[in-house]
């Protein structure tokens, strides 16, 4: 019995030693690490710009270890709501849904270092991320502000030999203008939309769409919306627009035209400013390039705010550690180099007063990000209050859906109102029984 005591105390001595030995040469003992998951869609070079970040912010925090879970925006859109819903979603992610995924969002504000300074910066975007009735959550941050727009081809204006429309042009001037263009210089696409709902309410709003009654609820189908479908439904019909692109998805998918438009396929491009930093790489000197201000309806000249934020999720079993990566990726100095580094328009306040210096951005990038900085001073109530709305993806989807089905020839255009209506009234009660 006295040898085991004796052996016992032995190598309780003996770690004990090691331990003052490890100490006094600066090894030190090795703090237990936690590893987060983020998931991450990009548009552009953002994904490898926050990777950039995510090691220096571990250099500095090696108890922290991030996953970067680079995923297509499809899997943002229809995988990600499955899974934070069942409870097995990651510790932080980039949505865009803001509204719709806010309740599954993690309320930061008892783990950051100066909430004051979110507020101060984010302040206007954190009500896109909460419930309603919430006025004091933080969950996250804008990775970027979104302003939608068109780009044009300015090259094949060039050799048709016609004239862009100056800034304060009309949908109907710009749709005369590219299929003249097109027809021409043999482009497939004279205008291209993305096949969004997002997209679509940027010209149905400037057509006069109020979206909502004075009480607040949605109240979609009136005379500006119509104007703004009939358009989209006639160009497709009489060749402004082609069946090829919004007929080859179904439901509320979506379809963009970035591919066409990098290909010299079109002439005129509707989506927006995060388009950008992908355009200025890949299309290089292929052709000249350029963002122009939103054309104007009736009512105005808006396009629709959007963006992205990166939140942290309510799930996660470490929130403090959450806080911790967001609290430093949200900081003016490192917020500003991945805006600066991804050619995005700030969604800090700070930065936006300030401006930021785009030094890797190309002239016509340059150029770019401030039509669509200019747009932000365009954006009418209605699209503010459609973008803040926490069951715009209702709304949205509702509409592509079935404004695609009459594009399609599957329905009719009168019976596509019905049916967005009908959509939007019963996905509305489905949600508020839960």
């Amino acid at each position: 019995m006295r040898a085991v005591i004796r052996r016992a105390i032995g190598a309780s001595l003996l770690t004990a030693c090691l331990l003052a030995l490890t100490a006094s040469l600066g090894i030190g003992v090795a703090a237990a690490q936690t590893t987060l998951r983020m998931t991450w869609y990009s548009d552009g070079n953002e994904g490898e710009v926050m990777a950039d970040l995510l090691r220096r912010f571990e250099d500095k925090h090696p108890d922290i270890h991030v996953v970067l879970d680079q995923v297509p925006f499809k899997a943002i859109n229809e995988n990600l709501p499955v899974q934070l819903a069942s409870g097995q979603g990651p510790d932080i992610a980039r949505v865009a849904d803001m509204g719709g995924l806010a309740r599954y969002m993690l309320d930061l504000r008892p783990y950051l270092k100066d909430a004051a300074y979110w507020e101060a910066n984010y302040g206007p975007f954190l009500q896109w991320m909460r419930v309603p009735g919430d006025t004091s959550s933080i969950p996250g941050f804008m990775t970027q502000l979104t302003v939608t727009g068109p780009f044009v081809n300015k090259t094949l204006f060039e050799q048709a030999g016609v004239a862009m429309p100056g800034p304060r042009a009309t949908w109907e001037d710009w749709a005369k203008a590219t299929k003249e263009v097109a027809a021409k210089v043999q482009a497939p696409f004279p205008i291209a939309f993305d096949r969004s709902g997002h997209r679509f309410f940027g010209m149905a709003i400037s057509e006069g769409a109020a979206v909502f009654d004075d009480k607040g609820n949605p109240a979609v189908i009136d005379d500006g919306f119509k104007r703004a479908a009939k358009l989209i439904f006639d160009w497709h019909n009489s060749g402004v627009m082609s069946k090829e692109l919004w007929g080859s998805v179904a439901g509320a998918t979506y379809r963009g035209a970035n591919e066409e438009f990098k290909n010299a396929q079109v002439v005129m491009y509707e989506s927006g400013s995060w388009q950008i930093s992908q355009f200025d790489k890949t299309i290089g000197a292929a052709f000249d390039w350029v963002a122009v201000p939103t054309p104007c309806g009736p009512a105005n000249c808006s396009g629709m705010p959007g963006g992205a934020a990166l939140v942290g999720i309510k799930s996660t079993k470490h929130p403090e550690e959450v806080a911790r990566v967001l609290d430093y990726l949200a900081s003016e100095d490192v917020v500003a180099e991945f805006y600066a580094r991804s050619l995005f328009v700030p969604g800090h306040l700070g930065l936006a007063r300030k401006g930021l210096d785009y030094k890797d951005a190309s002239p016509v990038a340059n150029a770019a990000l401030k039509v669509f900085s200019d747009g932000v001073n365009q954006l009418a109530p209605a699209a503010n209050q459609l973008q803040g709305y926490p069951a715009s993806r209702v709304i949205l989807n509702a509409v592509i859906s079935r404004l695609g089905q009459a594009v399609s020839g599957e329905i009719t255009l009168d019976d596509s109102y019905k049916r967005i209506a009908g959509d939007i009234e019963q996905q509305l009660a489905e949600r508020n029984k839960k």
